[in-house]
């Protein structure tokens, strides 16, 4: 499938040499001692569509500015992210940036980078332990628009499935939070499952085909954490003959989400700016190396998309 291509590449190249570097435009930005400006990076995982499109970001922002980032693939394990975190500590790097894995078990990492007096920049997902800097968006912001959305379309009154990220994770809990924070205030609205799909599409399929089984009509709508999951879910809906009678709701607005809510079989997704997250991740870790003022939290704003405004987030 064509969203796949792209992060199975990535992965492969990441595998066999180890971790990935720009290139050189000519261009340098160098550090306090008159080389060029190395960044660590490691990204939670290379298989999901979103986290590419960060790193890809990242990768042009390093090139314009004449840094060398070097990018290793945590593939979503917490304890290889504080050891990549180690190893770029050995390695002396100017700066790291940190696209976390867990909230708590990546803490360590920022706790050894900032011993070390290398500034730590969290990219799109949180640490309970406060990096150098923080860039991404406010994840509880995003569970409330999703599930607003499902609200306003059900008049507040109906049961709801949740299909959540991988446990842990900031996105999860955040997402989570804002998802229940709305369902309060509608006493007619029903939570009737809520579970992991691990951020991953075949999954988010499989639990909805088991919560079909569960729960059959019963169900009205699903939130799922991202998009790759909704897919799932729409998917399995589909089979099953009920895509009409349910509305689903995803995040981050990848290419394949803003193809469905064209097409209508997803009825919303919200959408998460990579491109600025990537690139303002990698000024900032600039900045900080630099020793040069920065802000230490950067909140880019969720946007809902649905048909009514698809047509601004699909101009490229």
């Amino acid at each position: 499938m064509k969203f796949l291509t792209k992060p199975l590449l990535l992965t492969l190249s990441l595998l066999a040499a180890g971790c990935n570097h720009t290139s050189s435009t000519g261009k340098e930005t160098t550090n306090a001692d008159g080389k060029k400006l190395v960044i660590g990076a490691t990204m939670l995982s290379m298989q999901h569509e979103f986290i590419v499109n960060v790193h890809d970001e990242m990768v042009k922002k390093a090139e314009q500015d004449g840094v060398e980032l070097i990018t290793v693939d945590a593939e979503r394990s917490a304890l290889k992210q504080v050891e990549q975190v180690e190893s770029f500590i050995a390695q002396n790097v100017d700066a790291i940036i940190l696209n976390p894995a867990e909230v708590e078990a990546c803490s360590p990492a920022v706790a050894k980078a900032l011993a070390a007096g290398i500034p730590i920049v969290n990219v799109n997902s949180e640490t309970s332990t406060k990096p150098s800097a923080f860039v991404g968006s406010d994840d509880v912001e995003s569970g409330r628009i999703a599930m607003q959305f499902l609200a306003d379309k059900l008049g507040g009154k109906g049961n709801v499935v949740m299909i959540e990220g991988y446990m842990g994770q900031a996105g999860q809990l955040k997402r989570a939070q804002g998802a229940l924070e709305v369902l309060k205030k509608y006493p007619n609205m029903k939570l009737l499952a809520q579970q992991t799909g691990q951020w991953d599409r075949a999954k988010g399929m499989s639990l909805m085909e088991n919560w079909i089984q569960s729960y059959g009509n019963q169900i009205n709508a699903v939130f799922a954490h991202n998009d790759e999951m909704a897919l799932g879910a729409v998917k399995a809906l589909t089979d099953a003959g009920m895509k009409d009678k349910v509305i689903v709701v995803g995040i981050d607005a990848i290419t394949d989400g803003l193809q469905a809510v064209k097409k209508g079989t997803l009825d919303a997704t919200v959408f998460q700016n990579a491109k600025q997250q990537g690139a303002q991740a990698v000024e900032i870790a600039i900045k900080a190396a630099k020793k040069q003022p920065y802000d230490k939290e950067v909140l880019i704003p969720f946007q809902l998309v649905t048909k009514d405004n698809l047509s601004q987030f699909m101009k490229e």
